[in-house]
C-alpha cells in the first residue's frame, strides 16, 4: 500500500492517470485483505471508522436524484434552468461527475483503515519505520529535482521544474517533509536499545527534512516546519531528561540551544546560498497578488449563494467559472478554494461543516485527554498521530493536501495512533477473596 501511494498517489486531480493506478490498486488490496486476512478490529478504531463512514454517506446522498421541484428549490440551481424546457430529475449536487470522483477517491482510507485493523503487532511495530522510509525515499527524489535532474513523473499532473516530489503539489510535499520532523524523533525513541544510532539518524533525517522544505519553496511548508520542530521537542523532551536524569541540570538546556544553532545554523546557510526558496518567496510574496486573497471574497460570495445544502463535492473548478469575475480571469484556472475549511462549506453546506466539526471536536477532545495521561509508548505514538491531524489542519488553511491519496492515508493513519490512545484509565478493582469464603 504505501509503494502504491509512493508510486501514484500525489495527485488530486481525478484525470491525473495517477488517480486510476491507485484506486485499482487499492481495490486490489482490499478484496485481497478481505478474502485472505483476519477479520478487522475496530474495538479502538470506531470513532474513526465512524467519521470515515459519514465521509461516505455524504456525497452518496448528493448523487441520489431528486424530483424536479425539489432540485429547482435549492439553492444556485437557477442557472442550470433551461427556459422552455422541462427539468429532468437531477441529483443534490451540480457536478455529479464530480462528485463520482470524489466518492471514489474514498477507496484510499478504506483500504487503509481495513489494513491497519487487520494488522497484528509486528507490523504496527514497524510502521512508523515504513512511513520515515517512505519519506525519506521521497525527500532524496526531491533533492534529485533540486539539483536539476529535471525528473516528473508521468503518474502526476505535476509542474516541470518545481520540487514537488512524489506529489503534484509542492505544498503537499511540504507537509509530508513536516510530518516526517515529527515521525523521526519518535522512531528514535521506540527502541531504547538502538537508541545510540537511531538517535544520530533521527537528527540527520530531521535535519535533511527541514533544509529539502526550504528547497520546495513552499511558503505554508516553511512555517509547518517551524511547529513541527516545536511539536517534536514536546514529544521527545520527557524522553531526552529521562536519559539525562543523572547529568547536570544545564545538560539538557545546552543540548536543546545546540539544536536549534545546528538547524538555525543551516538555514542561515542555505539561505544565504540562495537555496531556501521558501523562505525567499515568502519575504518577495505580495499578499495583493496571491490569487487565494484576491479570489477570497468570490469564494465566500459563492458559499453563501449554496448554502445550507451546498453545491456537491469535487465541483469547486466548473462551480467558479460560473462566480468567476473578469478582473480574476487568466490563462491558468482556479483548481480549488486553496482553504478546505471553505472548500468543505462549499461542496458540502451544512452537512458539510458540521462533519468537519465532529471531526475536529473528537481530535480536540482526545488531544487534550492523551497529552494529560501518563507517559507511555502507546500515549506518545497517540501523541504524535495527534500532532500529524494537526499539522494537516494548519496546512488545510492555505491549501488542500486532504485531497491526495497520500495524505488521505496518512490522515488514517495519525487518526488510529490516536484513537488507540484514547483508551479510559482502569477502574479499582477488589482484591480476590478466597475460594472458601
Amino acid at each position: 500500500m504505501v509503494a502504491l501511494l509512493w508510486i501514484a498517489g500525489g495527485a488530486s486531480r481525478g484525470d491525473a492517470i495517477g488517480q486510476v493506478i491507485v484506486r485499482a490498486g487499492c481495490w486490489a488490496i482490499l478484496i485481497a485483505s478481505i478474502l485472505g486476512g483476519t477479520r478487522p478490529s475496530l474495538a479502538q478504531g470506531r470513532p474513526v471508522a465512524i467519521l470515515l463512514a459519514a465521509t461516505i454517506v455524504l456525497p452518496l446522498i448528493q448523487l441520489i436524484p431528486l424530483p424536479p421541484t425539489w432540485w429547482q428549490a435549492l439553492p444556485g440551481r437557477e442557472v442550470l434552468l433551461i427556459p422552455g424546457e422541462a427539468s429532468p430529475w437531477r441529483p443534490w449536487t451540480m457536478t455529479p461527475g464530480a462528485t463520482t470522483n470524489a466518492l471514489a477517491s474514498l477507496i484510499v482510507p478504506v483500504t487503509m483503515l481495513v489494513l491497519l485493523t487487520q494488522a497484528n503487532d509486528r507490523v504496527s511495530r514497524w510502521l512508523p519505520t515504513i512511513l520515515l522510509g517512505m519519506i525519506a525515499a521521497a525527500t532524496l527524489l526531491g533533492l534529485m529535482q533540486f539539483s536539476g535532474a529535471g525528473f516528473n513523473s508521468p503518474f502526476l499532473n505535476d509542474t516541470p521544474g518545481v520540487v514537488s516530489s512524489i506529489f503534484a503539489n509542492r505544498n503537499h510535499f511540504a507537509l509530508m517533509l513536516a510530518m516526517g520532523c515529527v515521525i523521526a524523533p519518535v522512531w528514535a525513541f521506540m527502541d531504547l536499545d538502538a537508541l545510540r544510532w537511531r538517535g544520530p539518524l533521527a537528527g540527520g533525517l530531521v535535519l535533511l527534512f527541514v533544509l529539502t522544505i526550504l528547497a520546495t519553496g513552499s511558503r505554508a511548508g516553511a512555517l509547518l516546519g517551524v511547529l513541527a520542530l516545536a511539536m517534536a521537542a514536546l514529544l521527545v523532551g520527557r524522553r531526552i531528561r529521562r536519559r539525562l536524569r543523572r547529568a547536570p541540570g544545564w545538560v539538557f538546556p545546552a543540548l536543546i540551544a545546540f539544536a536549534v544553532l545546528v538547524v538555525g545554523g543551516f538555514v542561515a546557510l542555505s539561505f544565504l546560498a540562495d537555496r531556501a526558496q521558501s523562505i525567499d518567496r515568502l519575504i518577495e510574496s505580495e499578499g495583493g497578488e496571491d490569487m487565494r486573497s484576491r479570489a477570497l471574497p468570490t469564494v465566500l460570495s459563492m458559499i453563501v449563494s449554496y448554502m445550507p445544502f451546498g453545491s456537491g463535492f469535487g465541483g469547486f473548478d466548473p462551480i467558479f467559472r460560473i462566480h468567476e469575475p473578469f478582473d480574476l480571469l487568466k490563462l491558468t484556472y482556479f483548481n480549488q478554494a486553496h482553504n478546505d475549511y471553505l472548500g468543505i462549506a462549499l461542496d458540502g453546506g451544512l452537512a458539510g461543516i458540521a462533519l468537519l466539526v465532529v471531526g475536529v471536536i473528537w481530535w480536540f477532545v482526545v488531544t487534550i485527554r492523551i497529552w494529560q495521561a501518563p507517559e507511555t509508548d502507546r500515549i506518545v505514538l497517540s501523541r504524535l498521530g495527534s500532532t500529524m491531524i494537526l499539522l494537516v489542519l494548519v496546512a488545510s488553511i492555505t491549501d488542500y493536501p486532504a485531497r491526495t491519496p497520500t495524505i488521505m492515508a496518512l490522515l488514517v493513519v495519525a487518526a488510529l495512533w490516536l484513537a488507540r490512545g484514547n483508551v479510559a484509565k482502569p477502574q479499582a478493582t477488589l482484591p480476590d477473596c478466597p475460594t472458601n469464603l
